[in-house]
């Protein structure tokens, strides 16, 4: 990579202050203000940028619009594969050992592979995603919001983090993946556990692991009218983990993208004048609305990882075979090169990068949508007088370096009352272990030496298969 030859040591406090070489991508600087860094990293560097990531490690955050696309668009020189890294070739890093493991390690799944194996796992993916009837995807958005609305409308007080939006969409997934309805509860909180890498993120990640592996079991004895089923049935003939590994992406991603479209959504109807005004107005519907914010706000910040598969030149940068690189779709939906005025309105504009772009783009985002869209459109039906109890300074956020989310969002409101319902299922975060039948292992896409699995996310796993 050609950044400047002359660095600080690793962890020496001169990093990311604004010296010559580059700016630290992670740490409590750069995740409380992401944007103020992407800006500041434009004036200095243009469209591209050498960064650090963790341990210091080189990398370059693309930060232009055109050039985002063009890495996402062109596989052929920018590779998904993070077995194309360089510093994992020559032994620097061990990837399974990194600090950004779930990101660098390889596994056989949409997210890490490209060519003839990408194509058929991403068929068999999006063909499946596509045989939802959206309407029906609504009745259970329908269904779970007022559920979730039920259970705060009488206290005339709510957040609308914990208690809406980090909720409403794993219930619906749970849902569409064929997954009992008192799973629902149990992943509702493992996932956010696991992603936020707590102390129980391990429990968590265990839970939800042998949760959807006891699904592809059952699904295997009796199918149903979801994806898991059709994932088992596809002509791609995908391996039983194959399958457990792509309904796991999905859920994983679903709730990521939409818990926080949704509550960066409430949040600009709640502080924004004009926004609010626009949409009660009638001049903006809520569709438009989702569509400004996924401009303004993206669900995720910055993907990692693309690795140059030879020298090349992006951005007027010279890029390295092995050099790793990350899309900030956050800093490329601000590109001045495409959005010169950030107060204009970008009515039906759909070409901003929230869900990435080229054969990785997100194959499910119009679910993800849809459960935004009407999950916020029950809410403000049924609360009408809603408002925020503090200031929008106020509001607290906090950041990786992927992404960025609302701790909170405290509301207030007339109380209503609320018909009584029957009981919902209690989560059961710790099954008692029950037999398992076997399931096929995935498909050895490459040579099993090259092979280095996650420790963390898929330990789990290789338990219940007897792998070591």
């Amino acid at each position: 990579m050609s950044t400047p030859p002359l660095l600080p040591p690793p962890g020496c406090p001169a990093h990311g202050l604004g010296q010559d070489g580059p700016l630290r991508l992670y740490g409590p600087a750069a995740e409380h203000d992401p944007m103020a860094l992407y800006e500041q990293l434009r004036a200095k560097h243009g469209a591209v940028a050498p960064v650090l990531v963790h341990d210091d490690q080189p990398a370059w955050l693309v930060l232009g619009h055109r050039e985002n696309l063009e890495v996402a668009r062109n596989p052929g020189r920018f590779s998904r594969d993070p077995r194309e890294w360089g510093a994992a070739k020559d032994g620097t890093v061990v990837p399974e050992k990194y600090a950004l493991s779930p990101m660098v390690t390889w596994w056989p799944v949409i997210n890490f592979n490209d060519g003839p194996v990408f194509d058929r796992l991403r068929g068999a993916v999006l063909e499946s995603l596509q045989r939802f009837d959206r309407r029906g995807i609504r009745r259970y958005v329908t269904r779970f919001a007022h559920q979730l609305i039920d259970d705060f409308a009488s206290n005339g007080q709510a957040d609308l983090v914990a208690e809406f939006s980090s909720q409403l969409p794993m219930l619906v997934m749970t849902q569409l993946i064929g997954a009992p309805e008192e799973h629902g509860p149990g992943l509702v909180r493992a996932v956010p556990d696991m992603l936020e890498g707590t102390e129980t993120a391990l429990e968590s990640d265990e839970y939800v692991t042998k949760t959807l592996y006891q699904l592809v079991a059952s699904k295997k004895a009796s199918r149903g009218y979801d994806l898991t089923s059709w994932l088992l049935d596809h002509p791609a003939e995908l391996t039983d983990v194959e399958v457990l590994a792509h309904v796991r992406v999905v859920l994983v991603a679903a709730y990521a993208t939409t818990a926080n479209l949704i509550a960066n959504t409430l949040r600009m109807v709640l502080t924004d004048p004009r926004f609010r005004a626009n949409l009660s107005g009638g001049r903006m519907t809520l569709a438009e609305a989702l569509e400004q914010v996924l401009w303004d706000q993206t669900p995720i910040n910055t993907v990692l990882g693309r690795w140059a598969t030879a020298d090349t030149k992006l951005g007027g940068q010279e890029i390295k075979r092995g050099d790793m690189l990350l899309l900030s779709l956050a800093a490329g939906n601000v590109d001045p090169q495409v959005r010169p005025d950030l107060s204009a309105p970008v009515h039906g504009n759909r070409s901003h990068l929230a869900f990435s772009a080229g054969p990785h783009e997100c194959p499910g985002q119009d679910i993800g949508r849809a459960i935004a869209d009407t999950g916020i459109e029950a809410l403000l039906a049924r609360l009408p007088d809603i408002e925020l109890t503090v200031h929008d300074f106020e509001l607290e956020r906090r950041g990786t370096l992927m992404s960025q989310h609302l701790v909170q969002l405290p509301v207030r409101f007339e109380p209503r009352a609320v018909a009584a319902t029957a009981p919902r299922p209690e989560p059961d975060r710790r099954p008692e272990p029950t037999p398992l039948p076997p399931l096929a292992p995935p498909a050895e896409a490459v040579p099993a030496a090259t092979v280095r699995p996650r420790p963390s996310r898929w330990s789990w796993l290789r338990r219940l298969l007897g792998r070591r």
